[in-house]
Formats: C-alpha cells, structure tokens, sequence
C-alpha cells in the first residue's frame, strides 16, 4: 500500500489527510474547553502537549484561531511580570509547557514571554539530583529519573539555549538524556524502562540495578520524541550528538520489533504482547510513529523505516469514532501512571480525548503531513 493510500480514513461521513486529521482534533477540544479552562487547573504538561500540537498544526496550516486559543491559555496563566501561576516549581511536568512562550515571544516581542521563561527554565539550573547528577522527575519522588522527564525538559531548556545564547543548557540537557538511556536500557531488548532510581530505595527498583521493572509505553514513547526536539535546536557539531543520534536510532530500531502486525499498534506493556490482558495502547503508538517518521525525514532512520510509521498512523486512524456532534473520538489512552509492576500498568483506566493522548495523536499527525509532502 502506498503512503497516499494509507494515509487517510474512509468513512461514511469523510475522508481526512493527516493534517486535516490533526485539525479536527484540535477541533473538538476547542468546542468542549475554553482555553482557560483547560484542565488541569494550573501549568502543566497535559495542556503543554496538547497545545504544543496546537502550535504545529498552526504552523502548517496558518489558522490563526489555533495560534489565538493557545495564546489564551497561556495568558491565563502568566502575570504581566512574567509570574507564572498555579505551578509546582519542583515537578519537571510543570516546566514543560513553557516551550509555548517562544513562538509566543517570537510572535508578539511581548517582554512578559521572555520574563517567564526566565523564572522557568533556570530553575534547572538548582534542580535537585540524584548521586549522578540526575534531575529527580519531582521533589516527593528523591532521586527517580524517569523517562518522561526528557520531554518535560529537554526540549524547552535547548531552545532557551539557542533562543538566549546561553549554551551550558546544551550539555545540561545532553548529559541528563544520555544519563538516562544509559541506566534504563535494557540490552536484551534495545527497549528503555520506565524510570531508575541510583539509590534503589523506590519499592520498585530493581535491589541491583535499581531500575522499574517494565517498558511503559507512553514513557517511552517522550524519550525519542524529546530528542528530536532537542536536534532542532542543538548546534550541529554539539560533542554529544552522534552519541545521542545513535542512542535515537537504536531505540527506534528496537521499538519496531514490537510493533503488533495485525494492527500496527503497540502494547500498553511493550514488550509483553503475548499476554493475553495486555492492550493496545494509542498514545504511545501515536509518539512512536512520530518520531520514526521525523527521524526519517530529517535523515536519521533508512527511509525504509517510514512502513512503520504509516502501518502505525493506520493503525491510530482505524480505531477513532464519532460522538453525535461530529467531534472525533480518540480511545484507547491510558490515563496518567506512576512507575509500577506489570498489574499496575494493565490495570490503569483508559480515557478518550485526554489531553496527552490528544496531543501526542496531533503531533503524530502534523509530521505524518510533513512526511506526505515530501514524497
């Protein structure tokens, strides 16, 4: 199948691109939250992924309405000081939306932008770590990196060193992320556990490695994609990137071995598909073909890779529905989850239409366009 014919959806009701895809999942948020509304109530990554899809899809597209509902959001939340409110200072997940207030400076050259990043991001700077220098993913959880932590940081702490020339953001953010990999690769498999904790004390760290003791989709799925962000922003002959690139290619090399033929989705549990209680899981299939298609498209993976991407996209695409008003319905989105065993992850609730599940399918989406239109 080629990739004009598998990338879009028949229906009785319409056939969409990937980009119109996109659109009307922004779509549908937009008509059940105001902005401000957004849930939850203070600044955080659920919204920041969301929007930060929005923010892609605005760039493709040039609908200024998806630049004007982001731009509320974050003016709800930021003083003309540049204060944020309602934010855990000590949480990586509350920095991360921050990587909006760029386009938003760029747009406007409205001081207060740059203010708050400048209360965000060198927070960094005297972030807690574990023996290894290691960012703690939050302050309640003492020395645990886990892998969603590069996406909360990595990306908007490079564009800050790019943006304002300040390049000890590059190695910070290079060294946290090759730190990582290289405690929670799991060498039989190629795949990345969810977290480690250097001192083991977390219940549940491996008593020798003191790694978690399960490949969680989702947390996954951040790593690669908090990469690539990265690459957009750190300088070419930076002393760490073809350590880093090699690290990107290996894992998304080992990630399409697991990669359910029948549906082209992966598991809730990646590397356990042959359970019989384990779940096909939508976001993290959704960030796992967005990075394999941008990682090919920027040159980093064999083109040959894109099928992977595209059986995936389907595969996304084949299991949305409708509700009454013609919004789109993503399912199949496991709802937020701590680090746990294997019953802990089976047994986490799935939503339709959570936030982070609709961001990750949106960003999917705006690169499966991007991919589309260089061929």
């Amino acid at each position: 199948m080629s990739f004009s014919e598998s990338s879009t959806y028949k229906t009785s009701k319409e056939t969409l691109t990937p980009l119109e895809w996109a659109e009307k999942a922004c779509e549908t948020l937009m008509a059940k939250f105001e902005p401000e509304l957004l849930p939850p109530e203070r600044f955080h990554y659920h919204q920041g992924v969301f929007l930060s899809g929005m923010e892609k899809c605005w760039r493709q597209t040039n609908k200024s309405k998806y630049y004007e509902y982001m731009k509320k959001w974050v003016d709800s939340h930021i003083l003309a000081d540049g204060t944020v409110l309602k934010f855990n200072s000590n949480e990586l997940d509350d920095i991360q939306p921050g990587v909006l207030l760029f386009t938003l400076y760029e747009q406007t050259g409205d001081e207060r932008y740059k203010k708050a990043l400048f209360n965000l991001v060198p927070l960094l700077k005297s972030w807690k770590t574990n023996p290894s220098g290691g960012f703690w993913h939050k302050e309640h959880y003492p020395n645990q990196m886990w892998l969603d932590g590069l996406y909360m940081a990595g990306p908007i702490a490079v564009q800050f060193g790019k943006t304002f020339d300040q390049s000890d953001y590059f190695d910070m953010m290079t060294y946290q992320a090759i730190l990582m990999e290289k405690h929670t690769k799991d060498p039989d498999t190629g795949l990345l556990y969810h977290g480690w904790d250097e001192t083991k004390a977390a219940n549940w760290a491996d008593p020798i490695t003191g790694m978690a003791p399960e490949f969680w989709g989702r947390a996954i799925g951040w790593y690669p994609v908090a990469l690539l962000e990265m690459f957009d922003y750190l300088p070419e002959d930076h002393k760490d990137k073809p350590k880093l690139i090699s690290i990107l290619q290996d894992l998304l090399i080992a990630l399409t071995k697991y990669q359910d033929p029948a549906t082209g989705l992966w598991y809730q549990v990646v590397d356990k598909g042959h359970l019989s209680d384990n779940w096909l899981e939508n976001s993290c299939t959704s960030l796992y073909v967005q990075a394999i298609a941008k990682a090919v498209r920027l040159g980093y993976l064999d083109s040959k890779y894109m099928e992977y991407a595209q059986k995936g996209y389907q595969g996304v695409i084949d299991t949305l529905n409708y509700d009454n008003n013609g919004n789109v319905l993503i399912g199949n989105i496991c709802i937020g989850t701590g680090i746990g065993d294997y019953a802990h992850y089976i047994a986490r609730p799935t939503s339709e239409n959570d936030l982070h599940g609709a961001g990750a399918f949106i960003l999917m989406c705006v690169e499966m366009s991007k991919a589309q239109n260089k061929i």
